[in-house]
């Protein structure tokens, strides 16, 4: 799915096609959310449709929600979807901004050809870090 740091950069249509299978995946992880919170007030808190979905949209971009729920399942209902909003928006910034970071630090790896890798990276087979290549030796 992702080109490996030893193959060239992908053409731009390739990461276009990323960036918008990313936003299709959120932008259907928003529509079930909004769905389940609308479904949720509509049940717990007893709001009609409209309502329930201010309330779910509010909560779901983290504005706080409209209507203070006034049962106990209302509000650990409220409680919960607020908790999986948030959580949500972290994991939905992740999924987003996963093809720019992943663009971005690959081009941090063009600049080196693989004769000069080849030189700076260690063997696997010797077990060689790094970091043993610049210390010096005691004798």
């Amino acid at each position: 799915m992702w080109e490996r740091r030893s193959e060239p950069l992908a053409p731009r249509k390739t990461f276009l096609r990323r960036v918008g299978r990313n936003l299709l995946a959120a932008a259907v992880v928003v529509t079930l959310s909004l769905g389940v919170g609308m479904l949720g007030y509509h049940h717990f808190a007893s709001l009609g449709w409209a309502d329930a979905y201010l309330n779910a949209a509010m909560i779901l971009s983290g504005m706080g929600p409209v209507a203070t729920p006034q049962t106990l399942g209302a509000k650990l209902f409220a409680g919960t979807y607020a908790l999986y909003s948030g959580l949500l928006v972290v994991f939905l910034a992740g999924v987003l901004l996963a093809p720019f970071a992943h663009r971005l630090l690959h081009r941090f790896h063009l600049d080196r050809d693989p004769q000069q890798r080849k030189a700076v990276e260690p063997s696997r087979a010797t077990g060689a870090g790094i970091a043993s290549q610049r210390l010096p030796k005691d004798g």
